[in-house]
């Protein structure tokens, strides 16, 4: 460590001691700029994370050239650990990743002296890698912020539009940024959550290209200290993920029940005895006379079948099957006579 300070510093005489390019004589000497604002966020995760969430905090980082990294933390540690963390690292903001059931994913956004804190659950998440856009940007720039007209309707939305602009905003004249600005970040409130993306400004007219990384943050709490402390606001609106799955689960193993009550309320609902349908309305439709002799037609090859059917039963057959139609009294007056 003593050696690359001694040629940082030496780097740093060598560059301060050179003369500029073109100086007039009047104009002054020009001075070293300070970095007043020092902004250091902490980004890390707890233990359990996905590889799609690992992939979405190394773009994060990526993007923040004032950010500073950690190990990953034991979950079953309390939280109030993070302040400690921070403040060894010398960091004023952080922001923790936390996973759930390796699907799940919340970040907490914190302010570490004063607070406040945020939890929100991470939505819709597209890497950089997975999307593969077009824009691009260099490393260390410094971005644009751009937040909705609704961030101004409500006092929570305020608050966090503040949060955000503290921790995603790179503080001017930091040693690893770049003194220009040549992207976005846009926020916009929609469907009670916060839509993040990231665009390359193109040209000065307003031609952007989207870079990366995508996702959304439905807010949940709001406390009012570092990680612990009074809840300030709480979503009314919000529905956890195991919850949801749940309610999907029980919606899918109700449609036997769901089925068999539909054929239940059918059979309830259908009448017992319909109405009888009369053959003769049949004769008024059309010409009258085409229908009479469609009628005699009809009669006349039904008696001749008839009559051909009995031809072919002998007689003895024909008897039997007329002494079976009679009743049975009939049929023992019949014996007794013979």
């Amino acid at each position: 460590m003593t050696k690359k300070r001694k040629q940082l510093e030496n780097e740093e005489t060598t560059e301060t001691n050179l003369p500029p390019v073109k100086r007039m004589s009047d104009e002054p000497p020009p001075k070293k700029v300070k970095w007043i604002n020092r902004q250091r966020v902490l980004v890390f995760s707890t233990r359990g994370i996905g590889y799609l969430h690992r992939h979405l905090m190394e773009d994060i980082k990526n993007l923040m050239p004032h950010h500073r990294a950690e190990s990953k933390m034991e979950r079953s540690k309390d939280l109030q650990v993070v302040n400690e963390i921070c403040r060894m690292k010398n960091c004023n903001k952080c922001i923790l990743f936390e996973g759930r059931k390796k699907r799940d994913l919340y970040v907490w956004f914190s302010n570490i002296s004063v607070g406040p804190c945020v939890k929100f659950l991470v939505e819709n998440i597209y890497t950089m890698g997975e999307l593969k856009m077009t824009g691009n940007c260099l490393k260390g720039s410094r971005p644009l912020l751009s937040f909705d007209e609704n961030f101004n309707t409500k006092p929570h939305y305020s608050l966090l539009k503040e949060l955000f602009t503290q921790i995603f905003g790179v503080p001017n004249h930091h040693p690893k940024s770049q003194p220009f600005f040549d992207h976005v970040y846009t926020f916009t409130v929609l469907d009670n959550r916060i839509w993040f993306r990231n665009f390359q400004i193109l040209t000065e007219d307003g031609g952007l290209a989207e870079i990366g990384p995508r996702f959304v943050l439905n807010p949940v709490k709001i406390f009012s200290s570092s990680f612990g402390g009074d809840t300030l606001w709480d979503n009314p609106l919000y529905v956890s993920p195991a919850k949801f799955r749940q309610l999907i689960s029980k919606r899918a193993g109700n449609k036997y029940v769901d089925r068999l009550e539909q054929k239940m309320v059918e059979k309830a609902n259908k009448p017992k005895e319909s109405y009888d349908l009369n053959p003769l309305d049949e004769i008024f439709k059309g010409d009258p006379l085409e229908k009479a002799l469609e009628l005699e037609n009809k009669d006349k090859v039904n008696e001749e079948k008839k009559e051909e059917k009995k031809k072919e039963i002998p007689r003895r057959n024909r008897i039997k099957k007329e002494i079976k139609k009679l009743p049975n009294k009939q049929l023992k007056k019949k014996k007794m006579i013979k």
